[in-house]
């Protein structure tokens, strides 16, 4: 698998280590950084965004696009590469979240990790939920822009109808 799939909780001890899912820990390794992950927080939720070098490169993309010295380059660096964070993953497949990131994203004793495909969240296991179920709610309204559940065998926006 080379995906961030699926969501998982698992506890933080005191010393602030948590184990990243095995799952994946897989993808970090096939995707060629399995010393750790790249770690920062988000720029719009109370969360943690994580990732190996598919990360990293997607990163340097949105960069490369933005013009030399422009303010939008150079506050997107700042926001991202300036926060970001590389956390050795231990033998026993552990990191330790420093407690500025935890402040961040209101961590005390678990941690819900969250696929994203190319890049995976950690939330408070609460703040997850309501999340969630707001994610799934503005799902099922926006469905209809994939063609879903518009009585619309066509998935024409129009219903099919010609002039």
């Amino acid at each position: 698998m080379d995906r961030f799939v699926s969501t998982y909780t698992n506890k933080i001890d005191a010393k602030g280590r948590v184990s990243i899912p095995a799952p994946f820990r897989s993808v970090l390794e096939n995707d060629g950084y399995s010393g750790g992950i790249y770690c920062y927080p988000s720029l719009d939720a109370a969360a943690l965004d994580g990732g190996g070098e598919r990360l990293a490169q997607k990163i340097d993309g949105l960069l490369q696009g933005l013009p030399d010295y422009s303010d939008e380059r150079d506050e997107l660096s700042v926001a991202l590469y300036g926060d970001v964070h590389v956390l050795s993953i231990d033998g026993d497949g552990r990191i330790i979240l420093p407690q500025s990131l935890r402040t961040h994203a209101n961590l005390e004793t678990q941690v819900t990790f969250v696929g994203l495909g190319d890049k995976f969240q950690m939330w408070h296991p609460e703040t997850f939920q309501d999340r969630h179920k707001q994610a799934r709610e503005k799902a099922k309204q926006h469905r209809t822009l994939f063609g879903a559940g518009s009585g619309n065998p066509t998935g024409s926006r129009d219903g099919g109808a010609r002039e």
